[in-house]
Parts: structure tokens; C-alpha cells; sequence
């Protein structure tokens, strides 16, 4: 289980506080699916760097099975079970994505292996393995190659920021169904953060946030209908004003 309690995170700017996520709360169960929405700059993605210890956090605890993990590195968090994806993946001059996958997975793994989880984001696994994770590769490419390095490893909770930004269609697909598998295993818990309806309608609970608070968070069945009510509302006032 991961429980997040009171976390807030702020900057300081030309001498002046500025508050970007406040008093967070939040758990995910054990083979919970968790989806994080709300407005773009809402602090959605600063929640998801601050679960992996990319950003420390002002204050605010993180808890993973009771254990307090607030200190850790990102890399002592994923070796504790917490795997991450970026929004927007970085490059990697001179590593392959063969190699990465087997750092991402902390073994050489057999080459079917490596293929099976290329394919699986959609990529054809023998035209990308040997190649290097750089600016030669799509931004999609690198996100799908990134997604395959947290399929690579079990954990205990996964946190996939907007793993729909940047793909194609059919790779979209391809990816819902892995987390579908994953989620119906039930042996690790997924946070996911996103906008994309067919993501949203696969959550145990949702969250929604917006201007660095926790708006609303409960079962899908709770908070479904009042998304998409707010959806209908702002296209039909958009309408009315002509936009």
C-alpha cells in the first residue's frame, strides 16, 4: 500500500513562496488502480515526481507498506518497489534500448524477453533493440521504449505520467491492454495520470486535482459522472459563446 499524507510542495522565486501542490492526501491499495486528473498545470506530474522522489517534497510524508520512504533516493524508491515513466522521456546518447531494458529489469534478459516487451508498447522489437535512445528516435518512440523499461521489472506501485502523450492509436491500445493485464493480476498497484477518457474509465478510484489540491477523490462509479457532466457543461458554454 501507498499512503501519501499532507505532501506539499513550494518554490521560492524572487524572494517570494509560491505553493505548487498543498496538503496532499491520498492512498493506493495493493492491485488499486489509481488515475490522477484535472486542468493541465494543476500539479498533477509535480505529485508524480514528488512520489519518486525526483523533487523533495517541503513537507508531508510517503509511506510504502508502512514504511517511510520520504528520505529515500529515486533510487533507493525503486529499489523498494516504486517504478516511474515520464511524461516526456529522456535521451541517452551511446545506450542502446537493449541495454537500457536490461538495466531497467537489473539483469541481461533473453532476447525473446526483450522483444515481448517492445512489442507490447508497439514497436518491432528487431529494428529498435540495437538502437540508441537518442535524439535519432521519435519523442513517441522514446516514451514507448521508457514504458517498456518499467514493464521490464515488477513493483509494488507503478506511476505512469500521461503515458498516452505522444503515441499513436494502435500503440495506445496496445498499452491499454497491458495495464489491464497488470491491473487484473492484482500483484502491483498503478497510479496513472491522465486525460484520456479510456484510461479514466479503468480506475478503482479517482483523484482529481486542480490548482495543487486534491478536489475530489473517490470510486470510479462516484466521480465518472461528474467529469463528464463538467465536459458537457464547458462544450456547451463554448458554444453559446461562439468558441
Amino acid at each position: 500500500m501507498l499512503e501519501v499524507k499532507h505532501l506539499s510542495y513550494e518554490v521560492t522565486e524572487n524572494q517570494e513562496t509560491l505553493p505548487i501542490v498543498t496538503d496532499i492526501n491520498f492512498t493506493v491499495n495493493d492491485g488499486e488502480m489509481l488515475v490522477i486528473t484535472g486542468p493541465n498545470g494543476g500539479g498533477k506530474s509535480t505529485i508524480a515526481r514528488l512520489l519518486m522522489g525526483i523533487i523533495k517534497e517541503t513537507s508531508g510524508t510517503i509511506l510504502l507498506d508502512g514504511e517511510d520512504i520520504t528520505a529515500l533516493s529515486i533510487d533507493e524508491r525503486a529499489k523498494a518497489g516504486i517504478g516511474f515513466a515520464f511524461q516526456q522521456p529522456a535521451s541517452f546518447k551511446g545506450m542502446t534500448v537493449r541495454r537500457l531494458l536490461n538495466l531497467a529489469a537489473g539483469k541481461e534478459l533473453p532476447e525473446p524477453v526483450s522483444c515481448k516487451l517492445l512489442s507490447s508498447v508497439g514497436l518491432c522489437a528487431k529494428e529498435y533493440l540495437d538502437r540508441e535512445v537518442d535524439a535519432t528516435l521519435s519523442g513517441g518512440e522514446k516514451k514507448r521504449v521508457e514504458i517498456a523499461t518499467v514493464l521490464a521489472k515488477d513493483h509494488k506501485v507503478s506511476v505512469f505520467d500521461e503515458p498516452e502523450a505522444g503515441i499513436d492509436l494502435w500503440s495506445f491500445s496496445m498499452l491499454v491492454k497491458q495495464f489491464e493485464k497488470i491491473h487484473k493480476s492484482k500483484e502491483e498497484s498503478l497510479v496513472l495520470i491522465s486525460h484520456q477518457e479510456r484510461i479514466i474509465r479503468m480506475a478503482d478510484r479517482i483523484m482529481v486535482v486542480r490548482d495543487g489540491r486534491v478536489e475530489e477523490i473517490g470510486s470510479r462509479d462516484e466521480i465518472l459522472p461528474k467529469l463528464f457532466l463538467e465536459e458537457t457543461s464547458c462544450t456547451c458554454m463554448d458554444r453559446m459563446e461562439g468558441r
